[in-house]
Order: structure tokens, then C-alpha cells, then sequence
């Protein structure tokens, strides 16, 4: 486009603006108190020591659990617990034992046994004939957390003629316990579980408060600081297991093999460490 078909107001925008003496702006120096006061409020150095994790310290890393001894031991326990698995009739007993795998990190060993249990229990209306709450509550976050579409309809015999949990529940602690883990599993709409959330948190606060030094406030501890399901697997089998350490008629068989089976993947995740450091 020409120059001269543009507007004559855009043109003159286009022309050089003529030339004008303006004073040059002077800098002055910052006073002493200014300076002194940045001086003063500088980030402080937190003195961080220098990494222990150098190239020779990752190269040194080394761990027993490798050995065959090891291995063969943690192949015989498996089998043992793969035994116990399917020697347990009693859904409720198969679920706790589901569960506890779970936790201590081990499940993944079983996962074609655990399966079938979930199958079958997915099938059965044992626990909804009953009405347990910690039975029903443990089915119903162990389905939702493998897949299974299990309905909310499970907990609507533990509410009153309003809709409200009934008051005599808070007599069963592990069953609270065990429908608040349950209802962080909700999804859109389901307002029976923001109830039993609302319901459990505040009987478990209050019995904490009461309550300390048994195996059971410290599960609820551990709870209510973070529910199961926001948890990382991995992360929370170190903790579980300690916790389940101290547990009364706990299994030596599966303590074993968790902590045998913990270190084995140290192990595994010192050489993967070496291997990506070179």
C-alpha cells in the first residue's frame, strides 16, 4: 500500500518526530541507610551440606538381600501364604487377609489368587445379609478399589428413617474406622458417603482423644492424618509394617516376607541407582 493512499492522520504518525532538547535524567546515589537496609535483607545462605549421594557413594551401595539364600527364602514364604490364602473360607478372614497383603506392600505377589477371592465375594451378598458394618465397608473399599461396581446401596441399612448413620454404629470402632477409609472411594453424587465421612471423622477425633497407646488409635491416627487411599503403595508399606509389627495375633509368616521382600527391592532400586548413574 502507498504511503499517500493512508489516512493523513496515520501519515503523520510515520514522519520522524522532531528533534527537542530535554534534560537527561540524573541517578542519584542510594543513601548508606538504604543500602545498609538491602544489605540487611538479603536472603540468608542456609548453609546446605554438600550431597552424600556422589558418584562413588552410589557405586558403593550394596545389600545382602541379593544373595540365593534370600531369594529361596522369600519363595518359600510366598508359597506359605499363597497356601493360607486358599485354605481361608470365611470371606470376611479372605478380605482382612487381602487387605493386609495390600498394606505391607506384598499383594502383587497373589494377584491372580486375590482375583479370584474378589470374584466370588463381589457375588455373594454375605455381608449385606448380615449387616456388619466393618465387613460391609471393608467389601465395598476393596471392590471399588480393584474395579468392581459395587453400589452405595450396600451402607443404606446403617441409616435411619432421615438418612442419618445411626448413633449405635459408634460402638463398632474398627467398623468407623473401616467406613471412613471406605468413603474417600465416592464418586460424583454419592452424598452417603460424604455423610459417612462427615459421621466417622468426628466419632474418630473423639475417640482419639480419649483413647491412646493401643494398635487400633494408631491406625485411626494414621488415618485421619491421611486417608489409605490418598496414600502411595509403596510409600506406606514401610509404616504398615512396623505398625503391624506390634499388632496382637499378627503373622510372623507374612511380617517375614514383607520385610524380606522389602529389602529385596532396595536392592533392586541400589543396582537400578548405579546402572542410571554411570
Amino acid at each position: 500500500m502507498a504511503l499517500s493512499s493512508l489516512p493523513l492522520g496515520f501519515t503523520k504518525m510515520l514522519l520522524p518526530l522532531q528533534s527537542k532538547s530535554y534534560p537527561t535524567p540524573q541517578c542519584k546515589p542510594l543513601s548508606n541507610k538504604l543500602s545498609n537496609n538491602c544489605q540487611r535483607n538479603l536472603r540468608r545462605s542456609a548453609n546446605f551440606k554438600p550431597s552424600i549421594w556422589t558418584y562413588d557413594y552410589i557405586q558403593s551401595l550394596s545389600s545382602e538381600y541379593k544373595e540365593e539364600k534370600y531369594i529361596e527364602q522369600g519363595r518359600m514364604l510366598r508359597e506359605e501364604v499363597r497356601t493360607m490364602l486358599g485354605r481361608l473360607e470365611n470371606p470376611l478372614d479372605q478380605l482382612e487377609l487381602i487387605d493386609v497383603l495390600q498394606r505391607l506392600g506384598i499383594d502383587y505377589h497373589f494377584g491372580n489368587e486375590i482375583k479370584n477371592i474378589l470374584d466370588n465375594v463381589y457375588h455373594s451378598d454375605a455381608f449385606r445379609r448380615e449387616k456388619n458394618l466393618y465387613a460391609t465397608a471393608l467389601e465395598f473399599r476393596l471392590l471399588r478399589q480393584h474395579g468392581y461396581d459395587i453400589s452405595t446401596d450396600v451402607f443404606v441399612c446403617f441409616q435411619d428413617e432421615v438418612g442419618n448413620f445411626k448413633k449405635n454404629l459408634s460402638v463398632d470402632v474398627e467398623g468407623m474406622l473401616s467406613l471412613y477409609e471406605a468413603s474417600f472411594h465416592l464418586m460424583e453424587e454419592e452424598s452417603i458417603l460424604d455423610g459417612a465421612r462427615d459421621f466417622t471423622s468426628q466419632f474418630l477425633k473423639e475417640y482419639l482423644n480419649q483413647n491412646r497407646g493401643d494398635h487400633i488409635s494408631l491406625l485411626i491416627s494414621h488415618a485421619l492424618e491421611f486417608p489409605l487411599h490418598w496414600r502411595i503403595h509403596r510409600w506406606e508399606a514401610p509404616w504398615f509394617i512396623n505398625a503391624y509389627e506390634g499388632k496382637p495375633n499378627m503373622s510372623s509368616v507374612l511380617l517375614l516376607l514383607a520385610k524380606l521382600d522389602f529389602n529385596f527391592l532396595q536392592a533392586i532400586y541400589h543396582n537400578e541407582l548405579k546402572y542410571t548413574s554411570r
